[in-house]
């Protein structure tokens, strides 16, 4: 009679409570870390199946870590509302409310050549929550520097906050055509606060313009973009 071999190896039973709390951690990194290669690349307009399948997980997976891709948006740019907060505010403590105006609107040029998708957010409001209380309280303190800049005569009063969404939106195409190392953004930004100026303002630094090459081969791969 031939002899049976016994095993004692058992199935495999759940995985501890650390392991999936792990897991859990690594999916969510990966769905905020795919969402915002997305963003950056196609803007906020993507869809919760594209950021799903972007991240390798199922759609179940996505939803149960973020129910809304209102919630979802939130998460990817906590962190960028925190530093624009925080920009705004350093802005405003400016004792000169004119530097402070200039500054401001540098770097917002700043952020938005690292992060295109960063800007858009700014235009959404959001469920009550951290990131809409922020993003609130920034754009309060943005209208107040507008106000004093003006008041001190240095702004010219037909300036609008308007203004500054035709600058980003100016500002985003040169971005696109010439890249977010070219001077051509910096010098964009310079000639704008130049014309926004009145006379008595302290004159704004100009970067030297880009190479003639340079904007040739930018120009070019923006008239190529539209006609496809």
């Amino acid at each position: 009679m031939a002899q049976q071999t016994v095993t004692t190896d058992l199935p495999p039973g759940p995985k501890p409570a650390e392991a999936l709390r792990a897991d859990a951690e690594r999916n969510r990194e990966r769905i905020l870390a795919a969402a915002h290669r997305l963003f950056s690349r196609e803007g906020l307009g993507v869809s919760m199946t594209a950021v799903a399948r972007e991240a390798d997980v199922g759609n179940a997976t996505l939803f149960r870590r973020f129910a809304t891709k209102e919630l979802l948006i939130e998460a990817v740019f906590k962190d960028r509302v925190d530093v624009y907060n925080n920009l705004v505010t350093t802005c405003s403590k400016n004792p000169d409310p004119w530097q402070g105006f200039t500054d401001y609107v540098q770097c917002v040029c700043t952020l938005q050549a690292s992060d295109p998708a960063f800007l858009e957010v700014l235009t959404l409001t959001f469920p009550d929550g951290t990131v809409e209380t922020r993003r609130a309280e920034a754009e309060r303190r943005v209208l107040d520097l507008i106000s004093r800049a003006k008041e001190i005569g240095h702004l010219r009063q037909d300036f609008s906050e308007r203004d500054l969404t035709i600058l980003l939106m100016a500002n985003s195409g040169v971005l696109r055509a010439a890249g977010p190392t070219s001077d051509a953004s910096r010098r964009l930004t310079a000639q704008l606060l130049r014309a926004y100026a009145t006379k008595d303002a302290p004159p704004v630094a100009l970067p030297k313009a880009p190479p003639r090459a340079e904007l040739y081969h930018a120009m070019i791969r923006l008239l190529r973009g539209h006609s496809t």
